[in-house]
């Protein structure tokens, strides 16, 4: 009887390690989105723990009558799905500030605070290349009426280094 129970112990031990997936220790690229008007972001993922990581997006924009930067940083858990596909969900928070130029000399400038949940898949290949596509909501909050204040649905396309 003890072996059996012993053996049936091993087995499952096995099978959980079968099933746990790997994320890289680290993985640097940039995240393609709309990202409420500040287009693509250099994106860094750090692994802290087997199946927690930290990400940081960072977003700007430079042009004649727009200026601005927004930096995002986001804690994921992972799962994994099959092979190199994993799931993630995860909170997160950010700021940004802007300054815009009105068609009629009027300037406008405003720093925002915002939260930001975060769910998307991944694939991992076998060589150090991670894809990813994300669904992130994000509620801000500043002092103008900039298109800041609200509620904006953000889908990202993220291709990033595994190192």
């Amino acid at each position: 009887m003890k072996n059996t129970c012993m053996a049936i112990l091993v087995g499952l031990g096995f099978i959980a390690t079968g099933f746990a997936q790997e994320i890289s220790k680290n993985a640097i690229g940039l995240r393609l989105g709309d990202s409420d008007g500040f287009g693509a972001e250099v994106s860094y993922q750090r692994a802290i723990g087997d199946n927690n990581r930290l990400e940081f997006d960072l977003g700007w924009r430079d042009g004649s009558d727009y200026d601005g930067f927004k930096l995002a940083g986001l804690y994921h858990w992972v799962w994994n799905i099959e092979g190199g596909f994993n799931w993630y969900a995860g909170p997160g928070l950010g700021f940004g500030a802007y300054s815009f130029d009105h068609y009629h000399g009027r300037k406008d400038s405003d720093a925002f605070v915002f939260l930001a949940g975060n769910i998307g898949i991944e694939y991992s290949f076998d060589f150090p290349l991670l894809l990813s596509l994300d669904f992130r909501p994000e509620l801000g909050f500043g002092n103008s009426d900039f298109d800041n204040n609200d509620l904006d649905f953000d889908i990202g396309l993220g291709v990033r280094h595994q190192f």
